[in-house]
């Protein structure tokens, strides 16, 4: 099986594997948490078995995935196919130390590792739409472009809903900004993914 097609597929097998553990993880909490009021990361702190914290962790593992595929595919040889490649490490760097560095409980002051999880959160969030979009100019993603395109400037957006809800807006509805964010950033990678899975044995990425 060509390396592309085998990095995609496991690579949509953690997105899904990280899915399915993150509704866990929402099923498993304190009933009386609201999804729409409080962030995914207040739900984690909440989560005794850590199960979000894992689907985390799977999900930074599954871009890993991808980027092993990407490079293996064809080696990046514009500035922007570097830059694409290193905002999803950072993508990863930060998914990675959010799982790990646990924010405050719910309504209790913000302390230095919660501070440090949501830098890492932030620079997350921004890393994988600006990506993906440089994604996009590669060859081989062409099918997907569109799809890129769309799904990173809807992150941004809502990510710029997110920061609103954050300060000025007193967290109205920032859990749902945030699921919604997250949504449109697993699409990114999935997208990725499944150009890769399609791959042929003679595919390769070229990044222009």
């Amino acid at each position: 099986m060509p390396v592309t097609r085998s990095t995609g597929l496991l690579a949509l097998g953690g997105i899904a594997l990280a899915a399915l553990l993150t509704v866990i993880g929402h099923l498993e909490v304190n009933d009386d948490l609201n999804p729409w009021a409080l962030t995914i990361s207040d739900f984690a702190v909440s989560d005794r078995g850590g199960v979000i914290d894992v689907a985390m962790v799977v999900l930074a593992l599954a871009t890993v995935a991808l980027l092993y595929g990407l490079r293996r595919a064809g080696p990046p040889r514009s500035r922007s196919a570097r830059t694409a490649e290193l905002l999803l490490g950072a993508w990863v760097g930060g998914l990675l130390l959010a799982a790990v560095v646990p924010t405050n409980e719910p309504g209790t002051a913000m302390t230095t590792a919660a501070y440090l999880h949501r830098y890492a959160s932030v620079i997350a969030f921004l890393a994988l739409p600006i990506g993906g979009w440089l994604l996009a100019r590669r060859d081989q993603l062409t099918p997907a472009a569109r799809w890129l395109r769309g799904l990173a400037v809807a992150s941004l957006v809502l990510a710029a809903a997110m920061v609103w809800s954050a300060y000025p807006g007193e967290r109205v509805l920032i859990g749902l900004a945030e699921r919604l964010l997250i949504l449109t950033e697993v699409g990114v990678l999935t997208a990725v993914a499944l150009v890769l899975a399609r791959s042929g044995s003679s595919t390769r990425v070229i990044a222009v």
